[in-house]
């Protein structure tokens, strides 16, 4: 197997990844809140991770992907009163335009999908513990809150200081203990979708979901957690506080793709700056030349986008196209090589991008041989780029 060397997150450095069982990998990746259309931020996260999945297959190991769907939320209720639908059915809408959006761009659909509603028991009975071993409080009210105070470790992935915090806004501050405790669990409220606890019926916080279902798919400790950066605080430091309190070990390497950006401002629907997959499509727009447009940035850069990139992977998809249809290609072990060589240094998709022009080029000075459908099954098989 190939050496692959990943930047982490928590430790800032970019250094080999040793999975923790030999020739297995595990791998959780925060998926959609499913409440509106999937955008090209979304589907950057997606694509960038279908990459590492690929290379980690390509290369010999066995991968076990889970991504989850956040299907109750604050956000999802809203779009329920303003589609005036129930919550359930906006949800299932979403989670199926999300599905298609991530098909058409060729990411592999995860191992598991698991939905947050549907591991309730799971979140039940890791509050619990919690509440068992004093890292968490039930002040009464049907809330359930984790007391961060108590936690050494808090704020080590994102560096920040726990007095420096604004207070959690997630729940009334009234029952609890510091405004910085983030809630679990949420009482329910009158007309919103709930679940019975021991402490009352509610719903789940967004952070608890993601820890429950980790656990239960991946054990208490797995290779990879991954994300969008908007992620790492408050989410993922969540995602830690309560799953190191509980006793799990956890994530043992943490990924962050940054953002896509138009004017050097995030992609967010309240700025109104959104660049949706669905509207690309409908234009005519080759789901390939939109995945191939976010390949020609690393995942760790920002990602300014404007529509002139989908001209310029266009014209590499046009022109790889061509190569490959001549009866006379490069040789092929050399280029499927030094895709493999970028793509183990931290992923770096421009460089392979690069690498397959530089390829092309040669081509067209007259070198000949090789297997043009063996180059183009690595290419679908390593970039995801089906051509």
């Amino acid at each position: 197997m190939s050496a692959l060397n990943l930047y982490d997150t928590a430790t800032r450095e970019v250094g080999v990844f040793k999975p923790l069982i030999p020739g297995q990998v595990s791998m959780y990746v925060c998926g959609a809140t499913v409440q509106s259309h999937p955008h090209i931020g979304h589907v950057r996260s997606a694509v960038n991770f279908d990459i590492l999945r690929r290379w980690l297959t390509w290369t010999g190991y066995d991968v076990t992907f889970i991504r989850n769907v956040t299907d109750i939320d604050d956000k999802i209720l809203h779009k329920a009163v303003h589609e005036k639908a129930p919550w359930w059915a906006v949800a299932m809408k979403y989670e199926r335009i999300f599905t298609q959006a991530f098909a058409s761009l060729n990411v592999l659909p995860p191992t598991y999908e698991p939905r947050a509603t549907g591991h309730i028991t799971q979140m039940i009975e890791l509050m619990e513990k919690l509440i068992d071993n004093g890292a968490a409080y039930a002040p009464g009210n049907g809330d359930v809150y984790l007391e961060v105070r108590k936690l050494k470790r808090y704020l080590t992935l994102s560096g920040q200081k726990l007095d420096d915090l604004q207070p959690a806004a997630d729940a009334d501050e009234t029952y609890k203990k510091d405004p910085r405790d983030f809630a679990l669990w949420k009482a329910a409220k009158p007309g919103d979708p709930s679940w019975p606890t021991p402490w009352g019926a509610g719903r789940p916080g967004w952070h608890l979901e993601c820890s429950a279902m980790a656990h239960a798919y991946l054990g208490e400790a797995f290779d990879i957690h991954g994300g969008g950066l908007d992620l790492v605080f408050p989410h993922h430091e969540n995602e830690i506080a309560q799953s190191e309190a509980a006793g799990y070990k956890f994530a043992n390497r943490w990924l962050h793709n940054a953002w896509v950006t138009q004017a050097g401002e995030k992609m967010s629907k309240s700025k109104g700056n959104l660049v949706f997959v669905s509207q690309l499509l409908r234009e005519g727009v080759d789901a390939m030349v939109i995945r191939t447009a976010l390949l020609r940035h690393h995942y760790r850069s920002d990602h300014m986008w404007h529509n002139s990139e989908l001209e310029q992977a266009r014209l590499l998809l046009d022109e790889l196209r061509l190569c490959l249809s001549r009866p006379e290609v490069a040789p092929t072990d050399r280029i499927i090589d030094e895709l493999i060589a970028a793509l183990s240094e931290d992923l770096n998709t421009p460089a392979a991008l690069s690498a397959l022009q530089n390829w092309m080029t040669a081509t067209n000075h007259g070198e000949s041989g090789g297997d043009a459908g063996e180059l183009s099954r690595a290419i679908d098989a390593l970039l995801g780029i089906a051509i």
